[in-house]
């Protein structure tokens, strides 16, 4: 289900970050309806907002974060709850063979490799609630309705900048992947 490869030498490691702040991880995770039984991916789940939330609703989550400082925090916080912490690029994850979701707020850095995985046609995915930048999710969008792919992206709201820490520079939105 997990796994890391080496990055390419030269490729330079981008730890940037920006953090969700605990009111907008609630709606994220209210949105995606996770209930016992089910299986969640938190891709860069940094120091667990969005973590901490799903292990709340009984499922089983997966809480990819390649940073060491915060995945051993992370497992330290969530020794008691059904979260694995993978300490993985989730650029490298390899997914599950079961059906899955998704809430995360991933790394904006190789997000688009991230959204390829996840809508492969063999991807066992059922439903996505991702944080992206509002230029990737309507990019995704358009390239899902001109294909006629069998995955749908639509932009569930616009995000304030004001839920980040630090503030990005760009629009973010709550988007939604689903299959058609």
């Amino acid at each position: 289900m997990s796994g890391a490869r080496q990055r390419p030498a030269g490729r330079a490691r981008n730890w940037s970050w920006n953090r969700i702040d605990d009111g907008l991880a609630r709606a994220l995770v209210a949105s995606n309806h996770p209930a016992a039984g089910d299986l969640v991916l938190d891709l860069g789940a940094g120091d667990g907002v969005i973590t901490r939330r799903l292990a709340t609703t009984g499922a089983t989550v997966l809480a990819f974060e390649l940073h060491p400082a915060r995945a051993r925090l992370l497992r330290e916080r969530f020794a008691d709850d059904p979260v694995k912490v993978i300490r993985a690029d989730v650029g490298d994850l390899r997914l599950p063979r079961r059906p899955f979701r998704v809430v995360a707020n991933p790394p904006f850095d190789g997000v688009s490799a991230i959204l390829a995985r996840l809508t492969h046609p063999s991807s066992r995915l059922e439903r996505a609630d991702v944080v992206l930048p509002r230029s990737v999710a309507f990019a995704w969008s358009d390239r899902f309705d001109r294909r006629r792919a069998i995955w749908r992206l639509a932009v569930a709201s616009n995000l304030p900048r004001s839920g980040f820490t630090p503030r990005p520079r760009i629009d973010l939105v709550h988007a939604v992947i689903t299959r058609r």
